[in-house]
């Protein structure tokens, strides 16, 4: 045991002053999402399991804490849907994987379409309920990242077919994006129940936090990941690998500096959110605030769920310390991939 390498995680909450909050409608909402993306039957063997274990709805209960229960369960809906989408397309080829995001995309701008798939079933269900909720500024922006979220995933199954890793600046702009945290910061106007112009998103005061809250809950998520991501082979869409890459450092110096740059976000996201709140108020400073909920919710859930750390969530949370996983063999990673897309 003593050859094993291990690295400490940075310690993203002693310099984050963001209260957390969970959603009271957690149990309810979320054994009714999780029972209708079962009965699409999409899981087997392992990947059911990383399914029930990854907790989506205890995500969405921290990020979602201050909705009621149909906001809440659009939200854990959505949540799931991405899960399918991304469990997909992980293992998939640059091509399967663009077919994968287009009957989600197609699904989304158009309820009619149906090319037969059980992506484009579940999003069209997902969208009924979507467009109850959501006023129509939100939802042709929701529909429009979409759009910029598949294009983003596909470009990354083509980089990890190819093997290759982009340099920081070239990564940030697509893991923005095929993160889907744009996505779920959209939501956050639906689970409010408010409606905000196109203009407020070229108000610089207001994506000073948006895009510092979505950075952070991208970077906090890949160097969460890292571990499980590198022992299947699956780190090239992960900032820790790149940074390693791009700047020829250690895997613990890569830790190191998403610390740096996580701490950098938050007091971005702070600045701008209390100047938002003393200009412009109103609907736009509800959006942001709940934002923070995102910020301080990832960092929570990462620790409470066993998704990235296993049983040992707590001790890691505790000393941040974690071992080096060992290189899973082709036929452990791979032995129930088939994960039915069409």
């Amino acid at each position: 045991m003593s050859g094993l390498q291990q690295f400490i995680l940075p310690d993203l909450l002693t310099g984050c002053p963001l209260k957390d909050g969970t959603n009271p409608y957690y149990r309810e909402a979320g054994a009714d999402s999780r029972a209708w993306i079962n009965s699409f039957h999409i899981f087997a063997n392992r990947k059911r399991a990383d399914f029930v274990q990854g907790l989506n709805e205890l995500l969405c209960s921290h990020a979602y804490c201050y909705t009621g229960y149909e906001q809440f369960r659009t939200t854990c809906d959505f949540v799931n849907v991405l899960f399918v989408v991304d469990e997909i397309s992980d293992e998939q080829t640059g091509k399967d994987a663009r077919n994968t995001c287009f009957s989600f995309a197609e699904a989304m701008r158009n309820p009619d379409s149906d090319d037969q798939s059980v992506v484009a079933r579940i999003t069209r269900e997902f969208r009924a309920r979507l467009v109850r909720l959501a006023g129509s500024n939100n939802l042709q922006r929701f529909i429009k990242l979409c759009e910029d979220y598949t294009r983003c995933v596909v470009r990354e199954a083509e980089l990890r077919e190819a093997g290759e890793v982009l340099s920081t600046e070239e990564f940030i702009p697509l893991r923005r994006n095929n993160s889907a945290v744009l996505l779920c910061f959209s939501l956050i106007e639906c689970a409010l129940g408010v409606d905000l112009p196109d203009e407020m998103y070229k108000n610089p005061t207001f994506m000073k936090a948006y895009w510092a809250a979505c950075d952070h809950v991208c970077w906090a998520n890949d160097v969460y990941s890292y571990n499980v991501e590198q022992s299947k082979g699956q780190s090239g869409n992960n900032v820790v690998t790149v940074l390693m890459n791009d700047r020829n450092i250690s895997l613990q110096e890569a830790c190191d500096v998403v610390g740096v740059h996580c701490q950098q976000f938050v007091d971005d996201y702070l600045s701008a959110r209390d100047e938002l709140r003393a200009t412009v108020g109103g609907d736009a400073s509800r959006v942001v605030e709940a934002m923070g909920n995102w910020i301080i919710g990832n960092v929570e859930w990462s620790f409470e769920s066993p998704r990235y750390f296993g049983h040992e969530h707590d001790e890691v949370k505790r000393t941040l310390t974690l071992t080096l996983r060992p290189s899973e063999a082709p036929e452990e990673v791979d032995s129930d991939s088939d994960c039915d897309s069409e």
